[in-house]
């Protein structure tokens, strides 16, 4: 063998050892909540042109685009008064869908006064959060919340206790703006991160006088912390965190306005530095893989697993391997 052979062989081999692996982590994407909501959705649109979705139905623009090409429209709620007008004129009555986050008690009782007909999509986690915090305020404890206060959870969790609950991100805010010598519940939304969560229950357990350990039922309690995170979320933690440990990048994927998307990157960056945020395949940088063999995929409990597939696609393409990709044409 001459060494121009060698060297070819060489290169082959060196080739071979660098292809790329990606996989999608099929622990990630949807959640129960999103998944049946999703659901309403199409099969409403299988027998109607239009839908109306209160609030963008997921916080992902793909598989909104994707909804809207199916008949499904964004609205808000000052635009409720606008479709009872448009319906009644044309005598079709289109529905409009409340999303997996829920609402407050008022916008239910508007759209009842305008004789707007409703698909409640709401989560059942989210609903028996609300029904929860709204038999300890009937009780006279004084509400607190771990969110987002202008998160469209948290807006119908303070809906149902008349927007006199206390929301918090922090453990300095939550020790600032409580009083200490009232009885007091701690839920959370059911999208943050129990770390902080936990923080919070505890400095608040140091200061809430006259504080008992027991069970929702005791009315004998001056302080109970509700772990209302969903499990969904919470759950995924330690399979995200053994899946960014195994590869050598990863692409998280989310839409940037998905609270459990910050969540879940968060956790996913920690554990393996080189993980990238995007949106769409067409934000993916070629550099992020130079030297790469193991590329992972995951993504928020708003990430449609299609999307997914179709990064993983457009990875391979980008690579040079277009043999492996699936779902072609990916990226124009």
């Amino acid at each position: 063998m001459t060494f121009f052979e060698f060297a070819i062989n060489y290169k082959l081999i060196a080739f071979v050892l660098l292809l790329m692996n990606v996989t999608v982590d099929r622990n990630s994407g949807f959640c129960w909540g999103v998944v049946r909501a999703v659901d309403f959705a199409e099969a409403e649109l299988s027998g109607s042109e239009k839908l109306y979705s209160l609030g963008d139905i997921i916080h992902n623009p793909m598989e909104i685009e994707r909804l809207a090409q199916e008949g499904l429209s964004t609205i808000h709620h000052a635009d409720f008064e606008r479709i009872a007008e448009e319906n009644k004129a044309s005598g079709i009555q289109t529905k409009i869908l409340i999303r997996a986050h829920g609402e407050p008690p008022s916008t239910y009782k508007k759209l009842q006064e305008l004789g707007l007909e409703v698909i409640d999509a709401t989560c059942p986690v989210v609903t028996k959060v609300q029904e929860r915090i709204k038999k300890f305020y009937d009780k006279g404890f004084q509400i607190v919340i771990f969110g987002k206060k202008d998160h469209a959870e948290v807006i119908g969790l303070r809906g149902v206790v008349n927007d006199e609950a206390i929301v918090v991100k922090t453990v300095d805010e939550a020790l600032a703006k409580i009083k200490h010598d009232k009885p007091t519940v701690l839920f959370s939304q059911t999208t943050m991160d129990k770390p902080t969560f936990y923080a919070i229950r505890d400095a608040l357990k140091l200061r809430i006088k006259d504080f008992v350990v027991g069970t929702m039922e005791e009315d004998a309690l001056e302080f109970h912390a509700k772990d209302t995170i969903c499990g969904q979320v919470s759950g995924r933690e330690k399979k995200l965190i053994e899946f960014a440990a195994a590869n050598d990048a990863i692409i998280f994927v989310a839409g940037r306005t998905s609270s459990n998307g910050k969540v879940l990157y968060d956790i996913a960056k920690n554990t393996n530095p080189n993980t990238h945020f995007i949106e769409m395949e067409e934000e993916l940088n070629p550099e992020w893989f130079d030297g790469v063999t193991n590329v992972g995929i995951t993504g928020a409990t708003s990430t449609p697993m299609w999307l997914m597939d179709r990064v993983k696609d457009a990875i391979y393409m980008m690579c040079g391997e277009p043999e492996k990709a699936e779902l072609l044409p990916v990226i124009a």
